[in-house]
């Protein structure tokens, strides 16, 4: 069963990946190839696993040589098997949760604009088996390195650590850092979900709150409801109240990780 539901949620995961259109002609792939002697000599000096996904391949393109050391494995096996190699690695809770997180961060990121997605950045810190068989945790950070011209996340940036918190009795922690503001946003507190569970959105409060995930402005929201720009705003005020969120972007993370939204 847990199989089968690891499966489910990888599967959704990745048809989302697919919803974004490239063009390989407008792909510049010599880009690529400068950023990685950059990024070897940050593998060389952090002692860090650095790697880059390439969503139009879909695929890795780029592993440090050392990535595989930092937990004992040989980087030939990694490269290989890529996905399935790694995924086997890591706790099957984690792993779950990785990718729920995954799913809401792509929802939300692909409704981002360019800006927004070169400022933030994903930080998990989640358990997975070293070669002696123990769980570490580790430190994984996501960012995009490259945006295609019409602002599709392309090459995205992983660099990878042992974690400073060895406690392996909790599962994922997971958040999203602005490093341009420096705001902190967490995808799976605990003690935010707990205390919040019984929050109820109106269905006008969620039908907004969908639209704004949806990149829709208040103006537009406006007049696709036929309502006033006062009102969609008064709305968007209660949601941010109930949900104790500062702005927008937090309403939908915490709304997407409590399940009030689709």
């Amino acid at each position: 069963m847990a199989n089968a539901n690891q499966n489910n949620i990888a599967l959704t995961y990745f048809e989302l990946l697919q919803q974004q259109n490239f063009q390989l002609d407008k792909l510049d792939y010599s880009l690529l190839e400068k950023h990685k002697s950059k990024l070897q000599i940050i593998a060389d000096i952090s002692n860090c696993g650095v790697s880059v996904f390439d969503l139009f391949k879909k695929e890795h393109v780029f592993f440090s040589p050392n990535f595989g050391a930092l937990l004992g494995y040989d980087l030939n096996n990694i490269m290989q098997q890529e996905h399935d190699y790694w995924d086997s690695l890591i706790h099957p809770d984690d792993y779950i949760m990785l990718m729920e997180v995954g799913i809401t961060l792509l929802k939300l990121f692909f409704k981002l604009n360019k800006e927004d997605k070169i400022n933030h950045k994903l930080v998990n810190d989640y358990r997975i088996l070293n070669a002696n068989g123990e769980y570490v945790r580790v430190i994984e950070q996501h960012q995009a390195l490259e945006l295609d011209e019409f602002g599709n996340l392309w090459l995205s940036l992983s660099i990878i650590d042992i974690s400073p918190n060895q406690d392996i009795s909790h599962g994922l922690k997971s958040q999203l850092l602005n490093f341009k503001s420096g705001k902190i946003i967490p995808f799976n507190d605990d003690k935010r979900e707990n205390e919040n569970i019984s929050i109820v959105l109106s269905k006008r409060e969620l039908q907004i709150l969908q639209m704004v995930r949806d990149g829709l402005l208040s103006k537009e929201i406006s007049n696709e409801l036929d309502i006033s720009l006062h009102t969609v705003n008064t709305h968007r005020q209660r949601v941010l109240e109930k949900l104790g969120a500062n702005n927008s972007m937090e309403a939908v993370v915490f709304a997407s990780r409590l399940g009030l939204l689709q």
